[in-house]
């Protein structure tokens, strides 16, 4: 298997965490840089793998997988390990929700594209750029923070899972992007919990082969 990525893309990032949590590593590792030449992303030889032009994808056996969201469902039904997707429907359900806010809802409104869009068009320099990302991160985190309990260690029991594996790299975007995160005390808290953690530790961007700084 062949897992495309990006040290500091969110998306990769949540698929290296879930990785790590199920002991599964692909056979290969190929890195997309998203601002050289352009954005190796908008080549056409990617564009082959995955044609949205956007990372991660992992090539399977059977086909191309993209979006990390169903890679890592993709990973918990077919792999050996904890489980990173609750049984229980209700908490299942509630589980996903929380995650789609971050990968669905907040995510794509940092994206690299869409604020490269806001400079071309709209004029917007970077600090209208980390206004604009603060605005709706911190709206979407702070649904998040109501979501969660605080009564458990990580965002909906006593293991990581998929919500915790989302979480995680969303605050580091929105510090990147200087957005306060102190109100989120509960978010705060689980990540806390999962930073100790080899599976999150390993998966940060500082620890991937493609890193710059």
């Amino acid at each position: 298997m062949i897992f495309h990525g990006y040290f500091r893309s969110s998306a990769a990032w949540r698929c290296r965490i879930a990785f790590n949590l199920k002991g599964f590593t692909p056979e290969e590792l190929r890195y997309v840089h998203l601002r050289r030449n352009g954005g190796e992303q908008k080549q056409p030889d990617y564009r082959a793998i995955n044609p949205q032009g956007l990372v991660p994808a992992l090539e399977t056996d059977e086909g191309v997988i993209t979006q990390s969201l169903a890679i890592i469902e993709w990973l918990d039904e077919t792999h050996a390990g904890p489980a990173l997707v609750p049984q229980d429907p209700f908490l299942r359900a509630r589980v996903r929700g929380f995650a789609q806010i971050i990968a669905c809802d907040i995510h794509p409104l940092q994206n690299l594209r869409v604020l490269a869009y806001l400079g071309e068009h709209y004029g917007q320099d970077q600090a209208g750029k980390d206004a604009w990302c603060q605005r709706w991160i911190g709206e979407g985190l702070q649904a998040c923070e109501e979501l969660v309990s605080g009564e458990t260690a990580f965002a909906f029991g006593d293991s990581p899972g998929l919500a915790d594996v989302c979480l995680v790299p969303q605050l580091a975007a929105a510090a990147r992007f200087g957005l306060d995160t102190a109100p989120y005390a509960k978010l705060n808290a689980i990540a806390q919990n999962c930073n100790v953690l080899d599976a999150f530790i390993k998966a940060a961007p500082g620890h991937q082969p493609d890193f710059e700084p």
